[in-house]
């Protein structure tokens, strides 16, 4: 008998992607752009009100130029593999660590503006090694995942064990979730009694903002499971694109309801915590409380919040 060996290449009209792969491509460079549209008007209130700006506005910066840099490399990645019919593993693993970057401090920024970092509370105090911990887990699982769905393969994971990578990944998001809706409703308290209602709308507001996503992502959560069930044989190949896109989606629209909220400008200062919110009890393990806390303003040569 003959042996021969070799590989075969497979082109499509639109170039080397896997036609489940193509609508990524101008996916993320309409992402790209959203993106570079929201870094722009950012950084130019971030500019015109340099002197102003709080340090949970720097957070906001790093994770708004965390999706510019993810959605840029994810597009070239595609342009490059659509053009030469190879991934470099190096690209994909760059944009794999930089979208789990993302992914990791957008929901840790969430939740510590959930605990009124910055507007409530000067520091997170004795919560910080917690919030720290949960993010390294999450960066750690999600990581995982996103290495074994996109470096070196165009194909998906079998069910056992996308199951197995995806289960720590949605253990920590709901650990998240639930800790951010614990976090608000403290806030929410804490301002209401105090009487800042400057504060407490922009809090509900931003309550308001993540309610509806955690329900549209429920919602979509269902139409992912039917979509799956529905399609056993992969005959909706087309449309599969759009179940990853959504995340990209949502993850941008609550990016840019936080910059929306919290978005420099001359009057942003009077959301900011200011030593005079030291008289009340504001944490339960991150902070002083009551006499400790008037000590805290008397005392002319005790550091303030963090700078």
């Amino acid at each position: 008998g003959v042996t021969i060996s070799g590989q075969t290449t497979w082109k499509n009209p639109g170039g080397y992607l896997p036609g489940m792969m193509s609508f990524n491509l101008p996916f993320f460079g309409i992402m790209s752009l959203a993106y570079l549209a929201l870094g722009a008007l950012w950084m130019l209130a971030y500019i015109n009100n340099w002197r102003s700006v709080m340090q949970l506005q720097n957070c906001i910066t790093v994770v708004v130029a965390l999706g510019m840099i993810e959605m840029s490399t994810w597009y070239f990645d595609y342009v490059n593999f659509n053009s030469t019919g190879f991934r470099p593993y190096g690209t994909t693993l760059f944009a794999v660590i930089i979208s789990s970057a993302r992914k990791t401090v957008s929901r840790s920024l969430v939740l510590v503006v959930s605990m009124g970092y910055g507007v409530v509370r000067p520091t997170l105090g004795g919560l910080t090694k917690k919030v720290l911990s949960l993010s390294a887990a999450y960066f750690v699982a999600t990581t995982t995942l996103d290495v074994m769905t996109n470096v070196g393969t165009i194909d998906d994971l079998t069910s056992s064990a996308r199951i197995f990578l995806v289960l720590p990944v949605a253990v920590l998001d709901a650990v998240f979730i639930l800790w951010i809706f614990t976090a608000l409703s403290k806030t929410l308290a804490q301002l209401q009694a105090r009487r800042q209602t400057a504060k407490l709308d922009l809090y509900r507001r931003f309550t308001n903002t993540l309610a509806i996503s955690v329900v549209i992502s429920v919602a979509w959560i269902g139409y992912e499971m039917w979509f799956k069930v529905s399609d056993a044989f992969n005959e909706k190949w087309e449309s599969d694109w759009v179940t990853a896109a959504f995340w990209h989606v949502l993850s941008l629209g609550i990016n840019t309801a936080i910059c929306i909220l919290w978005r420099p400008t001359d009057a942003a200062t009077q959301f900011a915590y200011s030593e005079l919110d030291a008289l009340d009890d504001w944490d339960e393990e991150g902070a002083p409380l009551g006499g400790v806390a008037m000590g805290h303003i008397g005392g002319g040569g005790g550091g303030g919040g963090r700078g």
